[in-house]
């Protein structure tokens, strides 16, 4: 049995598996896209402990992002609360004093909080955070979170 060459052998397995190929260069793509908005992201993820420090030795504002009954159900403490659609639309008057002060962006289970946070450097601010796991992940390690009943 004669071998064939290697580039005839390399087109032969992409003619065959093409779905497979486009598959893996799309995976690829991603990945370095990933990277990239990784290295030049003017936020940074932090966990619980990291967002601790913050507020305790930074005096970082927590900006809770979830809906007023979220809110009211259980939150940081002295957490600022404010709609998505208000940091989007750059309607943050209640917090715009704190630009200059670490801000720690926290939604429901830190999906959306790394956006906002984006959209929050967009509006001027300098020092900004996303807290990783959001209140899920606060309330899953037993952290305090108080309520409010107006």
């Amino acid at each position: 049995m004669e071998q064939l060459p290697l580039a005839q052998q390399i087109q032969q397995f992409v003619a065959n598996h093409t779905i497979m190929i486009v598959a893996w260069i799309a995976l690829f793509v991603a990945v370095l896209f990933n990277l990239y908005k990784g290295f030049t992201s003017k936020i940074t993820v932090v966990d619980n402990a990291q967002a601790t420090q913050l507020i305790n030795k930074e005096n970082a504002v927590i900006v809770d992002t979830r809906t007023l009954d979220e809110f009211r159900a259980g939150h940081i403490i002295e957490s600022q609360q404010a709609l998505p659609s208000d940091i989007k639309s750059g309607k943050i008057n209640n917090f715009e004093k704190y630009k200059d002060r670490p801000v720690i962006i926290v939604d429901n289970n830190g999906l959306t909080a790394g956006s906002l946070a984006n959209d929050l450097v967009k509006h001027g601010f300098s020092k900004v955070y996303a807290l990783k796991e959001g209140i899920a992940g606060w309330r899953g390690a037993n952290l305090p979170l108080v309520k409010k009943h107006k």
